[in-house]
C-alpha cells in the first residue's frame, strides 16, 4: 500500500525501511556522515517545500536507497503508513 509522505508526494510501504525522527537521529554524527554520503550520491529528496522545516526523514530501498525529507513528523508517518497497511488488508 502506499502513504502520504508530503508535498503530494507518495511512498509504498514495502519500501520503507525506517521513518526516523531528525531531531534525535540527525544530532548522530554517524547520522550526518550518512546524509553527506547520500546527498553526494543525489539520493536526498525534499519533500518539505519552499521554506518548510524537516521534522523526519524515510529511508527507501526502491528502486535505490534514498533519503526523504518530510516536514511531517514520525508519529504522523507512522500512522499513515499502518493506517493504509491495515485498511488495505481487510
Amino acid at each position: 500500500m502506499y502513504f502520504h509522505a508530503g508535498q503530494d508526494f507518495v511512498l509504498n510501504t514495502r519500501d520503507v525501511i525506517g521513518i526516523f525522527d531528525l531531531d534525535t537521529a540527525g544530532a548522530s554524527k554517524r547520522t550526518q556522515e550518512y546524509f553527506r554520503h547520500m546527498e553526494s550520491e543525489g539520493a536526498v529528496a525534499d519533500l518539505c517545500g519552499a521554506g518548510g522545516i524537516p521534522r523526519s526523514f524515510t529511508v527507501t530501498d526502491f528502486p535505490t536507497e534514498t533519503i526523504y525529507l518530510s516536514q511531517l513528523s514520525p508519529a504522523a508517518l507512522k500512522g499513515r503508513a499502518e493506517r493504509f497497511t491495515i485498511s488495505g488488508n481487510s
